[in-house]
């Protein structure tokens, strides 16, 4: 569990944990859902940033897309997930708990760390110099042709690529696709979601979330999981 730990930003598993403390919560799906947007405005952030790397970004966007997956999930509870997706967000769960277990250790390892002179043994070796004894059939050769074999062993196993094309969805044309629906008279998002991938729904709803905050369009949802009625709000 790679983390990032930097005066800018920290990793994202550590970033997460630490938006849960603030609003204590609990690490539960509908809490992940709450905090989404408090998680995407900090990758905005850091984005913007010239310090994070591309390669440190790519945790935060996987991140990202899952907490992105479980609020669609919480707003649209009949939106099926795969097996793969329900995973996903299971181990999330998961790792932020496991996180949340090792936080405190881990402080305490930093302040041995900085200390620069301790060394764990049993109390009878306290205070002895320590010292490499390898067994009396350990040498130089026996270890370097280990080595060899071992290095022999992963040649074994090819890697293989497999190279997946997926369509590329625009925000802007989600954006266009609601206000041309609102326009013919079809502003129930349900039957603008109708027979759409999940990737789709979710770009979808990101596209309403865009036109409502940019005041375009205005919203009701008489009851938590009631169809969502769109109109414009165009004078």
């Amino acid at each position: 569990m790679y983390q990032i730990n930097s005066g800018q930003f920290s990793g994202p598993i550590e970033k997460l944990l630490n938006l849960i403390e603030e609003k204590k919560l609990e690490i539960t799906e509908l809490n992940l859902a709450a905090i989404t947007a408090d998680f995407i405005e900090y990758l905005k952030k850091i984005e913007q940033s010239k310090a994070p790397e591309l390669r440190f970004l790519a945790e935060f966007v996987a991140i990202a897309a899952t907490l992105i997956l479980i609020k669609s999930k919480s707003i649209l509870p009949s939106m099926e997930l795969s097996g793969e997706e329900e995973k996903n967000i299971k181990d999330l769960e998961e790792r932020l708990k496991m996180y949340a277990i090792f936080k405190p250790a881990m402080a305490l390892f930093k302040n041995f760390y900085e200390r620069k002179n301790f060394s764990v043994s049993r109390q009878l070796f306290l205070n002895f110099q320590p010292v490499f004894y390898p067994a009396a059939n350990v040498s130089q050769e026996s270890l370097k042709e280990r080595m060899e074999k071992i290095f022999s062993d992963f040649k074994q196993f090819a890697l293989e690529e497999e190279k997946i094309e997926m369509p590329l969805i625009k925000l802007e044309e989600k954006v266009a696709e609601i206000l041309k629906r609102i326009e013919s008279g079809a502003g129930n998002f349900n039957n603008i979601v109708s027979n759409k991938s999940k990737a789709e729904i979710i770009v979808l709803f990101l596209a309403l979330l865009h036109l409502l905050k940019e005041q375009f369009i205005k919203v009701e949802q008489n009851n938590g999981f009631d169809d969502i009625i769109i109109e414009s709000n165009r004078e």
